[in-house]
């Protein structure tokens, strides 16, 4: 889900196979001594509205748009999971998954009232919170308001204080980093509680395939089935050659999260690396003008939000999807600026690498990143193609 400010993503950076030392020895110990906790919401706008409204309880709800209008499923509950239902998908494949679905309206400023109740109780246990959506988010116990030194019992005590304030339910994975803690979390959904002890690493990593790793999508995954690497144990005994091969610089990082490596630190109050606005249009738009219309208004948006946040943009960027469900980014970087004007000027500009106005267009997006908060010194221009939106900007 993609809202404007969002696309936050921590910094990574892989670590490149080295020989044992001492110090490594002493890092090793000191990361396995953290105490990560991995919480998610259970189907949390679906849920949300099963709760307030007792008459959905126990049937197929999808939370989301008209299935007469184009409208995708935000959320679907685990009722209507059994039917293939997922977040994402068009509502109208939705319904045809499940004909008793019942469809509800998105009411996100009520979800952000549940999760601002939610992060409330995060943030009473330990300030080390990251939050990762509306509803979930990593927390460091190793330190807490309780004393607590056993991070499941903290796990327990969250999740019962969550049903009793929300009346919700919420997974969560208790391990030594946040890597094995999502993973954790997702394990035994809903209500589930997964605790992946120093000493079940091994045991709990060697039953994972491939697509349990940070990053590794769909796409990536199916190179590496191409190559003969299912699972995480075929990972970390790969030729280094044929790992890169099928997924480039992530090697390295892929293979030390395959070990049960990950030593990110829980980063509460992380910056925005990017904002975006789009729009999926109930007809497909064919007129230029309109096209070029609604890409000046969106990048407009993002000036607006740069300048509530005081920040200046070097990148602007726009999404088209055509008719045909064809999707390309175009972006351009140059002298940082929240400059209406010019962030609109730009964005337009951009159109002229795309077929929209040739082609029927179905959804349109700009956004922005590269941010820094005072101007900076020089300019220049870089254009780059399809695919150059910086990872969590325009997620589909």
């Amino acid at each position: 889900m993609t809202v404007a400010g969002g696309g936050q993503a921590a910094h990574v950076h892989p670590r490149p196979e080295r020989r044992v030392t001492s110090n490594d020895v002493y890092f090793r110990l000191t990361f396995a001594m953290r105490r990560i906790i991995h919480v998610d919401m259970d189907a949390f706008y679906a849920s949300v509205e099963q709760r307030d409204r007792p008459e959905l309880r126990g049937k197929p709800v999808a939370v989301g748009g008209s299935p007469t209008s184009r409208g995708v499923v935000a959320a679907a509950s685990y009722e209507a999971r059994e039917f293939g239902v997922r977040s994402a998908i068009p509502m109208s494949r939705a319904l045809r998954l499940c004909p008793d679905l019942n469809i509800v309206r998105a009411d996100f400023q009520k979800y952000r009232t549940v999760s601002q109740q939610v992060f409330a109780i995060f943030r009473s246990v330990t300030p080390l919170v990251e939050p990762l959506s509306l509803d979930e988010a990593y927390l460091d116990v190793t330190e807490n308001a309780w004393g607590e030194p056993l991070a499941t019992t903290v796990a327990k005590r969250i999740k019962a204080l969550i049903h009793e304030t929300t009346g919700l339910t919420a997974s969560a994975g208790v391990a030594p980093n946040k890597f094995l803690a999502k993973v954790a979390s997702a394990w035994r959904k809903p209500n589930g509680l997964t605790v992946i002890s120093p000493d079940r690493v091994e045991g709990f990593l060697q039953q994972l395939p491939v697509e349990a790793l940070w990053g590794v999508g769909p796409v990536t995954a199916q190179r590496l089935k191409e190559r003969g690497i299912t699972m995480l144990t075929h990972v970390r005994s790969a030729d280094p050659t044929l790992l890169r091969d099928a997924v480039g610089s992530m090697a390295d990082w892929l293979n030390a999260l395959a070990r049960g490596e990950d030593d990110r630190a829980v980063q509460p109050n992380r910056a925005a690396k990017s904002s975006s606005s789009e729009c999926t249009y109930a007809e497909d738009l064919v007129d230029l003008t309109r096209i070029r219309e609604e890409i000046d208004t969106m990048a407009r948006e993002n000036a607006e939000w740069l300048v509530g946040k005081g920040l200046l943009a070097r990148t602007i960027v726009i999404k088209v999807r055509y008719g045909d469900f064809t999707t390309l980014t175009r972006s351009q970087s140059f002298f940082p600026t929240n400059d209406a004007e010019e962030l609109a000027r730009r964005a337009i500009a951009l159109l002229a690498k795309t077929d929209a106005g040739t082609r029927p267009v179905r959804l349109l997006g700009a956004g922005v990143h590269g941010f820094v908060g005072s101007p900076a010194i020089g300019r220049g221009d870089e254009e780059t193609g399809a695919g150059t939106a910086r990872p969590g900007l325009f997620d589909s």
